[in-house]
């Protein structure tokens, strides 16, 4: 398996979501990568962890998710971002060093029963992969160099600025 920084694979996560979500004209994959990194920031400023939960192996983990939650019919911005910070709150729920986080970071929404909802059709359709991904080397690195692949996609397809 090769390396990758936890800049290159948040890069990698906004590619994909940008070539997924070719509905929304504005979206950039920088955006993603502002969204996450905001949270993990304001977590770390409200002393919910000690050191960066953004890191390679969460990266990854996060990915499984959401390649898994968007499937590209987004038509807002927002519907996309309340989607992603859902994967990110799982992520560190499952992943994190604490019990429980504080759910307002990842809210962007004014309905929490969407969130659960979307929180529990995770929970439902990827428990499995969950568990699978910390227990099977092999299926982390499926995950990792999947993830990899969409950014060398978007580089290949649009050399002029990295992103399809």
């Amino acid at each position: 398996m090769s390396e990758a920084s936890t800049s290159e694979l948040l890069k990698c996560l906004g590619m994909f979501l940008h070539d997924r979500c070719r509905k929304l004209r504005d979206f950039q994959a920088g955006d993603a990568v502002m969204w996450l990194r905001a949270v993990d920031r304001s977590l770390l400023l409200q002393g919910w962890q000690d050191v960066a939960f953004i890191n390679p192996a969460n990266v990854v983990f996060v990915y499984m998710l959401v390649r898994e939650l968007v499937d590209g019919e987004e038509t807002k911005e927002s519907e996309l971002q309340a989607a992603v910070l859902t994967c990110l709150y799982l992520s560190y729920s499952y992943m994190g060093n604490e019990i429980s986080y504080p759910l307002k970071p990842f809210l962007v929404e004014d309905s929490k029963d969407k969130f659960w909802d979307r929180c529990l059709l995770i929970v439902n359709r990827l428990s499995g992969n969950m568990l699978r991904i910390n227990a099977e080397p092999g299926f982390f690195t499926e995950i990792f160099t999947e993830l990899k692949a969409c950014g060398m996609n978007a580089i290949n397809n649009n050399p002029a600025n990295g992103v399809a």
